[in-house]
């Protein structure tokens, strides 16, 4: 059996985006250590700390950042995270100044916002109706 492991957005400040995630977002720091000048840097969910971790992958390369500008120009979501209550969390995001380009919005058998996550992307949030 295949199960995802390990997922990964490309952000334009490790260290930013760690804060961002973690203070803002709640997730949970699981792996920090050296690599090439750079972290291999994952955070997790507090519910499932075992769970999928997302790598706050360095963007460093022409072709990160070229991906990233096309996606935010295009107003494509790098990913999207899961929620049980979008509208309690999108006021307590919008609360701390997350800027959100998407209110919640009904499309289907989900709701969904979309958000600045200040590292250079698009993030989604969703929750299955």
């Amino acid at each position: 059996m295949i199960k995802i492991a390990l997922t990964s957005v490309y952000v334009t400040d490790q260290e930013k985006a760690l804060a961002f995630y973690t203070n803002v977002l709640r997730l949970k720091k699981k792996v920090d250590f050296p690599v090439d000048g750079d972290r291999w840097l994952t955070v997790v969910s507090p519910a499932d700390p075992d769970g999928v971790q997302l790598l706050l992958e360095p963007g460093g390369s022409r072709i990160a950042q070229e991906y990233q500008r096309a996606m935010m120009e295009a107003g494509i979501p790098m990913t999207s995270l899961g929620t049980d209550d979008i509208h309690a969390e999108y006021e307590r995001m919008r609360d701390l100044g997350v800027h959100f380009i998407m209110e919640p919005t009904r499309e289907g058998p989900v709701t969904q916002a979309v958000f600045d996550d200040t590292c250079g992307n698009l993030i989604g949030l969703h929750q299955e109706d």
